[in-house]
């Protein structure tokens, strides 16, 4: 009796045994599970790439808005260029100061006025490039030679200079102006040629004088040169 008692336990341990051991198995072909790994990340974007996106992602056709540039730092095409107050263009002009060189110098018909005598000094570009001239030119007259008659020509009063701009061909003037010496009664000369300095320079052009004489001395012995203008003086 004590026999059959104890196999109904052993029985029952053994089927206890069994259903902890199914317990552990998988649902197939007694694999183990396990659980499985959260989803990755998004990969860093490689060097060179951008990975940025929604509002606020770079545009891929380049920088654009007020001041955008493009590579390099330059201005985007259609950018309008610097002006100075008034709408003139800020770019510097593409003509430069006249030097001695590029001109010639010559005395214009005289046009007397009431007990003054008048001559157009004239500087012609004779250049192949455009140029300017600002201001008084310089003047001398001188004997055969070569020494100063009498003082240097003044400034006239009441000219304002003006930048004249001499293309190729184009001319300047300043009015030479003296009283009439059989007039003023001054100490005069007759000069051999008359010295004519561009503004900015120091190498003179040489005029042959053909006006007579001219006051070299005395109280009303002063000559006046205006501003260069555009044109001949005629």
């Amino acid at each position: 009796m004590a026999s059959y008692t104890r196999c109904p336990v052993l029985l029952l341990s053994a089927l206890a045994a069994a259903g902890a051991l199914t317990a552990c198995g998988g649902g197939d072909g007694g694999t183990v599970a396990t659980t499985a790994s959260p989803p990755a990340t998004s990969a860093a974007p490689t060097a060179g790439t951008t990975a940025t996106t929604g509002p606020g992602a770079a545009d891929p056709g380049g920088p654009t808005g007020p001041g955008a540039t493009a590579s390099g730092g330059a201005t985007r095409a259609g950018s309008a260029a610097p002006r100075e107050p008034g709408g003139t263009s800020a770019r510097p002009a593409a003509s430069s100061r006249c030097h001695t060189a590029d001109l010639r110098a010559s005395v214009g018909r005289e046009n007397p006025g009431a007990g003054q005598e008048n001559f157009p000094v004239v500087l012609t570009n004779v250049s192949s490039r455009t140029c300017t001239v600002y201001g008084f030119p310089g003047a001398a007259f001188v004997d055969a030679s070569g020494k100063q008659l009498g003082p240097d020509p003044r400034r006239a009063d009441g000219t304002t200079p003006a930048r004249v701009t001499l293309a190729p061909g184009r001319s300047a003037w300043a009015g030479l102006s003296f009283s009439n010496p059989e007039v003023s009664e001054a100490r005069t000369a007759t000069p051999a040629a008359l010295l004519v300095t561009p503004p900015d320079e120091r190498q003179p052009l040489r005029v042959a004088w053909q006006g007579g004489e001219v006051p070299v001395g005395g109280n009303a012995s002063t000559v006046s040169l205006t501003a260069l203008a555009p044109g001949t003086g005629a």
